[in-house]
């Protein structure tokens, strides 16, 4: 099947005509015919299947086809909720990218900035209004954004949303959108809380499900490697020793994991950044977009900070650690293989993370291929409850120590600045 056979615009068909766009994927074939028929939908579907597409295409051509929109300033038709800064910026961008021959006017919204110039952006008119949920309940409860003329509401990465705490936001919402509406929803997940937040959603709603959760492409080339704990550091430097890793998305546990890698990283003359939560907007963006242009090699991310990262033709995936949810390694992986092109995915396991490798192959229905060329094998057993409690007890006291020393050398910096202005004003 081709676009041309869904009933798009012209506009919309040229825009995708220029991204050389021809045939729509599975869930974009399935999605809009029933969109545009005014359908609510409960799409199941993983990332890098186009989806983003699947219901900006329809949006756009509603507002676009709209009688007598062209007349004062536009106001918000269409609201899109996604769960971080990433994800809503690459919709927003796609958004762009569909509508560049339409009059449509699109914002998006999010945290961890100033919000000024979003504000500005938003007084002029906007049609299609892509937001995160804290900043646009802020702004709703500022009197700046009113919801009360959307036509539209998708709510996408419903899984990932309820992971992150956004429950509460959510229902906020529901109770300010009207009741009459159109509504999209889409998770990678159908868990049953996803399933119960989408009864109060959707009215009769279609169910797409494209390319289960249990499945990987077969464009990727899975690995993995077993060692020890200490020991990992050292096996990804030796990994990393083959130049053909020209660009490594590499996957972290945590917020501080992902910093010290990338600490790591860069003591090897490796060039890396980090990416998550904790880290200003404009600093995420720049390691994305220089990681985007090679600059980086090395992108370390952590799995909600990894979300809305969309990078044409990315070859190589790298677990650093194995996830306990076996999903959120399909999930990792599906960043590289895209539309049909080759990906490696390398996973790095220590004797506790053995059961999660089990998890996952049975999930996806094959064995993960082992490197036996190793220089750092596994030679541990996975630890006992007793050691486990002690080990958790140790890292703790760890963590609190560093805290408390970075607390100490704040402080004291902050203290030796004062001093330093107090001896020049003298």
């Amino acid at each position: 099947m081709k676009f041309n056979e869904l009933d798009i615009i012209e506009p919309i068909l040229k825009a995708l005509s220029d991204k050389n766009y021809t045939e729509p994927t599975t869930i974009q074939e399935k999605a809009i015919p029933l969109i545009l028929k005014h359908n609510d939908i409960l799409g199941s579907a993983q990332t890098g299947t186009g989806k983003t597409a699947a219901f900006a295409i329809p949006i756009i051509q509603f507002i676009h086809n709209a009688e007598g929109r062209h007349k004062g300033k536009p106001r918000i038709s269409a609201l899109i909720v996604t769960p971080t800064r990433e994800l809503a910026i690459q919709i927003d961008e796609n958004i762009k990218e569909y509508s560049k021959y339409t009059n449509v006017k699109h914002a998006v919204i999010f945290g961890g900035v100033k919000q000024a110039s979003q504000v500005n952006k938003l007084k002029s008119g906007v049609d299609i209004l892509v937001a995160t949920p804290g900043r646009l309940l802020d702004l709703i409860s500022q009197g700046i954004i009113n919801l009360r003329t959307v036509n539209v509401f998708v709510l996408d990465e419903a899984d990932r949303m309820l992971d992150m705490g956004f429950i509460h936001d959510i229902k906020k919402l529901l109770e300010i959108l009207p009741e009459r509406r159109q509504s999209l929803f889409f998770s990678a997940t159908m868990p049953q809380n996803i399933v119960d937040l989408s009864r109060k959603i959707l009215k009769n709603p279609k169910k797409i499900e494209v390319s289960p959760v249990s499945s990987t492409a077969e464009t990727i080339q899975q690995y993995i490697y077993y060692t020890n704990r200490l020991d990992k550091k050292n096996l990804l430097f030796h990994i990393l020793k083959d130049e053909k890793l020209d660009q490594v998305l590499l996957f972290a546990k945590t917020k501080h994991g992902a910093d010290r890698i990338a600490k790591n990283l860069k003591s090897k003359k490796i060039t890396s950044a980090a990416i998550h939560g904790d880290k200003a907007q404009n600093q995420r963006q720049k390691a994305l977009q220089q990681f985007k242009d090679g600059q980086i090699r090395v992108l370390v991310a952590t799995d909600i900070a990894a979300r809305g990262i969309d990078i044409d033709k990315l070859k190589y995936v790298i677990n650093y650690e194995i996830p306990n949810i076996a999903e959120t390694y399909v999930h990792r992986i599906g960043r590289s293989g895209r539309a049909g092109e080759d990906g490696t995915a390398i996973s790095i396991c220590e004797p506790e993370e053995n059961v999660f490798v089990k998890d996952i192959e049975k999930l996806i229905k094959q064995k993960i291929k082992v490197i036996d060329d190793n220089p750092f094998p596994q030679t541990e057993k996975p630890m006992t409850n007793a050691e486990k409690k002690e080990w958790e007890k140790e890292k703790q006291k760890r963590k609190q120590e560093f805290f408390a020393n970075r607390k100490k050398n704040q402080t004291g910096n902050s203290k030796q600045s004062k001093f330093s202005k107090n001896n020049r004003r003298k």
